[in-house]
Formats: C-alpha cells, sequence, structure tokens
C-alpha cells in the first residue's frame, strides 16, 4: 500500500542560478529612499516557491534585486506572505532599516539597551522614556534648525548632505547650555573680549557628542 503523496515536487533552481541565467524574467522598478537614492531603479525577478527543510516547510516569495548600474551587489530577500507585491517588500526593507537606524542611534548616544536596573519592570519603564527623549529631541531639533539654520556638521572625508541624531543632540545641548551660561551676564555691560566665531566653534566642539 503506497504512503501519502510528497508534498513538494522537483527542487527549483537557487537563487544563484537563477541570478545568472539568462533566460531569467527581470522588471524595472524605482524604488524610493533605497541606500539614500531619492528614487532608485533596480531590476527585480520574484516568485513563489516552498522552502523544505527537514520537519519544516514554510511557503515563501523570493525575489532577486540587482542594480542596474552594476555599482551595487545583487541581493535576495525572502518573505512569508506569499501575495505580497516585490516592491511592497522592498519597502518594507527599507522602513527596517531606518528602524535598525533609530536603536543604533539611540543606542550609542541615549544608553537605550545598556540600562543598569535588576528590575524587569524598570526596564520595561526606561526603554519607552529613552524612545520617547529620542523623539523629543529631533522634534526640537527640527524646529531650531529651520529658526537658525544650522547646518550638518560633517567632515572632508565623510560628506554629510542631512543632518544626523550627533547633529540634533548638539543644537539641543546648545540651546539649553547657552540659556543657562549666558541669562546671567548682560549684553549690554560685558565686553567682548573673544571674537564670536571663536566661541561659537568652542561651542560646537563642546556640545557635539563624543
Amino acid at each position: 500500500m503506497r504512503g501519502r503523496p510528497p508534498v513538494k515536487g522537483a527542487r527549483l533552481p537557487s537563487l544563484s542560478e537563477r541570478l545568472r541565467n539568462p533566460r531569467t524574467p527581470w522588471r524595472r522598478v524605482a524604488i524610493d529612499g533605497w541606500y539614500g537614492c531619492p528614487a532608485g531603479r533596480l531590476d527585480i525577478a520574484s516568485g513563489t516557491a516552498l522552502w523544505h527543510h527537514p520537519g519544516m516547510r514554510v511557503a515563501i516569495r523570493w525575489l532577486l534585486v540587482r542594480d542596474p548600474t552594476g555599482e551595487k551587489e545583487p541581493q535576495a530577500f525572502l518573505c512569508t506572505d506569499q501575495q505580497a507585491a516585490p516592491a511592497d517588500i522592498l519597502c518594507w526593507f527599507v522602513r527596517r532599516w531606518r528602524t535598525e537606524t533609530t536603536f543604533e542611534e539611540a543606542r550609542r548616544h541615549l544608553g537605550i539597551e545598556t540600562q543598569g536596573q535588576w528590575s524587569d519592570l524598570a526596564i520595561l519603564r526606561t526603554t519607552p522614556a529613552l524612545l520617547g527623549l529620542f523623539s523629543l529631541v529631533a522634534l526640537w531639533a527640527s524646529r531650531l534648525a529651520a529658526e537658525h539654520r544650522a547646518m550638518a556638521e560633517c567632515v572632508r572625508w565623510y560628506p554629510k548632505p542631512l543632518p544626523t541624531f550627533s547633529d540634533a543632540l548638539a543644537l539641543i545641548r546648545r540651546e539649553l547650555w547657552t540659556a543657562q551660561v549666558f541669562a546671567i551676564s548682560p549684553a549690554a555691560q560685558t565686553a567682548r573680549n573673544v571674537p564670536a566665531d571663536l566661541i561659537d566653534r568652542l561651542l560646537l566642539v563642546a556640545c557635539r557628542p563624543p
């Protein structure tokens, strides 16, 4: 007596084989925010498959992405939602990268995930508070930058067209520190012995996160 029919069919080509196959159908799409590009144009190929592992079978949608210019290496993405559109999968990936960047900046500058509490409840309270502080700094710095037209601080070997969270922190620190220090010194009665440009530069260095 024969057993149950096989669940899986013939083995499909691997993603690397599909990438090298000249008969693979490619389609060109435009994805906003792909590696910092306003509207990156990519070639994509997609399909569905059954990912098989001993004791496990998962229906997936696979997605191959290649750069038409050849500047970036091809990439592969897997999604458990077979009905998801390939462009949506790429947009989800771009959003995930922004989320990871937010957590990395909060970990580096605000100490998230490095708290010293022993209580789980304390951790549950501190992490949302630090993320709220991250949002507060971003919103306040955005307002100050619009008022004072602050520019992003960058070095020659690392051009930075947009400000980062460290720039936002420096702007907030400068606003808070100057309000405390200079508020008690009347401007009309204080002799200026140091050039204003030098004072601004020293403030910028002091406020810059390490």
